[in-house]
């Protein structure tokens, strides 16, 4: 077995989409245990890499999506995440972490293997992200208190499907890094 990385989905956000009054109440609920994570890799030397979407804006790269989530209305929701010096960052468009980005290469040059999985949207990103993780012979965990929904039922679901159909380990986030 290798080494794992912290992965942090798409909690680098403006909150500017039609779906974000659903969203919202997930992510103040998650926001505690996804810093808890942040705060036990970064002090135990788990490597954390941000992989963001980049909201269409093609001309644009890390500094400048974390910079414009922190201009806006939603700072306090992105704010206690805020990538460090040590964080690495991608860059994506698509839902999963792995379409048409650089994560795979980056992933096998660290000797990486296994990935927790946090960040939003349970049901969609973490969900599909998860599923090519697999697809890609990684071993994957979902600690659930710290994956935000926009439908609870949906995210539900979605973990029951990472953990059956792709054999992730879903458990609560005190359980890795204590």
């Amino acid at each position: 077995m290798g080494k794992t990385a912290l992965i942090v989905i798409d909690m680098i956000n403006t909150y500017d989409h039609k779906d974000a009054d659903s969203l919202i109440p997930s992510v103040e609920s998650v926001l505690p245990a996804v810093t808890g994570l942040l705060e036990r890799a970064r002090r135990q030397g788990v490597p954390v890499i941000y992989v963001n979407d980049n909201f269409g804006e093609w001309r644009s790269h890390h500094g400048e999506i974390v910079d414009q989530a922190l201009a806006g209305p939603h700072a306090g929701l992105v704010e206690p995440l805020r990538p460090d010096d040590s964080s690495l960052f991608v860059v994506k468009a698509r839902h999963s972490i792995f379409f048409e980005t650089p994560l795979t290469y980056l992933l096998y040059e660290q000797g990486i293997d296994r990935l927790v999985l946090c960040g939003q949207v349970t049901e969609q990103c973490v969900l599909y992200s998860a599923l090519d993780a697999h697809i890609r012979h990684l071993e994957v965990i979902v600690p659930r208190d710290a994956v935000a929904h926009i439908h609870a039922d949906l995210a539900d679901a979605a973990l029951r499907m990472m953990q059956r159909n792709m054999d992730a380990r879903v458990c609560d986030s005190g359980e890795l890094w204590t």
